[in-house]
C-alpha cells in the first residue's frame, strides 16, 4: 500500500464508504423475501401471491425509491403491483414509472405530504381480505406522509405544531407522540385503514432497537403511547400557548382519539419485518474494519448522549482497547445519534459537531475520528459528516481557526470544509442512523 492508503483518515473514509456499499437495500429485500415461485417469505411465514386479487404497495421515507425498486424486482414480471411512492425528490421513469408518486416534505410536512396521505388512505379504503398490502417504510416518513384526523386542522396548523414543539426543546419521541394522536396516518392508523387485509411491513430503521413504533411514527404498528401522554407533552410550560388555535382547541376540549393498541383486531393480519437496522450497520462496519487489519469493538450505549459525554466515553474505550492490543491498530465503532443542541446560526449537524468536539481531545495523538450519517445528510449542511486526526487542531490554528469558536456558532461544517475534511456523499437513498469510526494506530 502507498503512504496515502495507510493514512488513518483515508482508512476511516474507506471503511465508511465500504460500509455504505455493504448495506445494499435491494439485495437485503431480495434476500429477506426469498421468492420461490408464487411464494415470498415474510419472517417465519410464506405468503402465496396467487391467493390475492391485488398487491398494493405503499413506500415512503428517505429510502423509499431503493426499497420500491427492490420489491418490484422480486415480484416482477409475474405479478403486477399497484404502487404509491412518497420520496424526498421526484421519481421519473425506470421500474417505478407506473407508480403514483409524490415528493414528501422533510423535516416539515408540505402540501404534497398531505396529498400523499389522502391518496394512501383513499387506496386503503378500497382494500379487502383478498388484498395484500405491502408497506415499505424508512426514516423521514413521518413528515412525508400526513393527513389530520380532524378536518378542521390544516397544513399550516401541523407546521406550527411542529415548530412549537421543537422550540420548547421536546425530544423527537415526544413530538411524535403528539403527532400520532392528531394524525390519520400514524400510530397504527394506516394498518387500521385496511383492517381486513393482510399487511406486510418491511422497515429500514433509523431508530434504536426495540423502538420500531417510533419509525415514521409507527404507521402500521400498535402504538404504546396514549392520549394522556400527548396531553402531558403539550402541557409543558409555554407549549400550549404556542399551538395554533385549531389544535389548541382539540386539547382544551379533550377531543383526542386513542390510537390502536396491541390487542386491536386491525393487527390480526399484520406482519412487521425489520429489513435493516443499526445492528446491520455496525456489523458491516466491523467486517470492513477487520478487512483493513483493525481490531474492533462495537459500542452503541452512547445513543442519545451529549456530544461531550459521548466523545469522552468512546475515546476512553479506545484507550482501553489499545492497552489490550499493544502494537495493533484498533477501532471503536458506534451507531446511533448523539445530542447536539444548536447554539448558533452556522452550518452543520450532529456528526460534524461530534468530530469537532473530539478535535482538541485527540490533538497530537495517532487517533482518527469519523462521524457521518448513512443518509448522506448532516443537519443543514451539504455533507454527511466529517473526519479529523491528531493534526487537525494544529492545521486549523495555522489558518486562524479556533474549534471552540466554530462549535459555539454551530458551524462545524465550515470548519471541516476549509480543511478539506468534510465528508460529502450526497443523498445516499439509505437511512440507518449515524456511524462513528474511531481508530488508533
Amino acid at each position: 500500500m502507498t503512504a496515502m492508503e495507510h493514512d488513518l483518515k483515508t482508512v476511516a473514509r474507506r471503511i465508511f464508504q465500504q460500509t455504505l456499499a455493504a448495506i445494499d437495500i435491494q439485495a437485503a429485500i431480495a434476500r429477506r423475501l426469498e421468492r420461490d415461485g408464487t411464494r415470498i417469505r415474510a419472517g417465519a411465514e410464506y405468503i402465496d401471491l396467487r391467493e390475492f386479487r391485488e398487491i398494493v404497495v405503499i413506500g415512503f421515507g428517505k429510502a423509499s425509491v431503493a426499497m420500491a425498486e427492490g420489491f418490484q424486482s422480486v415480484v416482477a414480471p409475474d405479478f403486477r403491483v399497484d404502487g404509491i411512492l412518497v420520496s424526498p425528490k421526484p421519481v421519473t421513469g425506470g421500474a417505478l414509472r407506473e407508480w403514483k408518486s409524490f415528493v414528501g416534505g422533510h423535516p416539515l410536512p408540505t402540501a404534497e405530504s398531505f396529498a400523499a396521505g389522502r391518496a394512501i388512505l383513499d387506496r386503503m379504503a378500497r382494500c379487502d381480505e383478498r388484498s395484500l398490502v405491502v408497506f415499505l417504510i424508512s426514516g423521514g416518513g413521518s413528515s412525508m406522509v400526513e393527513q389530520p384526523l380532524d378536518t378542521g386542522v390544516g397544513l399550516a396548523d401541523f407546521q406550527a405544531l411542529h415548530s412549537a414543539l421543537v422550540t420548547c426543546g421536546a425530544p423527537i419521541e415526544e413530538i411524535n407522540v403528539v403527532r400520532k394522536h392528531l394524525s390519520a396516518t400514524k400510530g397504527g392508523r394506516l394498518a387500521a385503514a385496511a383492517p381486513n387485509s393482510l399487511k406486510l411491513t418491511l422497515a429500514l430503521s433509523d431508530v434504536p432497537s426495540g423502538y420500531e413504533s417510533a419509525l415514521a411514527s409507527g404507521p402500521t404498528l400498535p402504538d404504546p403511547s396514549t392520549v394522556a401522554d400527548a396531553e402531558r407533552v403539550v402541557n409543558h410550560p409555554g407549549v400550549m400557548n404556542g399551538l395554533p388555535p385549531a389544535i389548541r382547541e382539540i386539547f382544551a376540549e379533550h377531543r383526542l382519539k386513542e390510537t390502536p393498541k396491541e390487542n386491536d383486531r386491525v393487527f390480526a393480519r399484520n406482519i412487521f419485518e425489520l429489513l435493516l437496522g443499526e445492528h446491520d450497520l455496525v456489523h458491516r462496519a466491523h467486517h470492513c474494519s477487520e478487512a483493513e487489519g483493525i481490531r474492533c469493538m462495537a459500542d452503541n450505549q452512547t445513543d442519545g448522549w451529549t456530544l461531550e459525554r459521548a466523545a469522552d466515553e468512546l475515546l476512553a474505550q479506545l484507550t482501553a482497547l489499545q492497552r489490550d492490543c499493544p502494537g495493533k491498530r484498533v477501532a471503536i465503532l458506534s451507531g446511533g445519534e448523539v445530542s447536539s443542541p444548536v447554539t448558533g446560526d452556522g452550518i452543520g449537524g450532529r456528526n460534524s459537531a461530534f468530530v469537532l468536539t473530539c478535535v482538541p481531545k485527540i490533538a497530537g495523538k495517532k487517533i482518527v475520528v469519523l462521524s457521518a450519517g448513512t443518509d448522506g445528510i448532516d443537519g443543514n449542511s451539504p455533507a454527511a459528516g466529517a473526519v479529523a486526526d491528531g493534526e487537525t487542531q494544529s492545521r486549523a490554528a495555522r489558518v486562524g481557526m479556533d474549534p471552540a469558536e466554530y462549535s459555539r456558532r454551530s458551524d462545524a461544517y465550515n470548519f471541516f470544509a476549509k480543511l478539506n475534511d468534510a465528508i460529502v456523499t450526497g443523498p445516499t437513498g439509505n437511512n440507518l442512523r449515524d456511524l462513528r469510526i474511531i481508530i488508533s494506530g
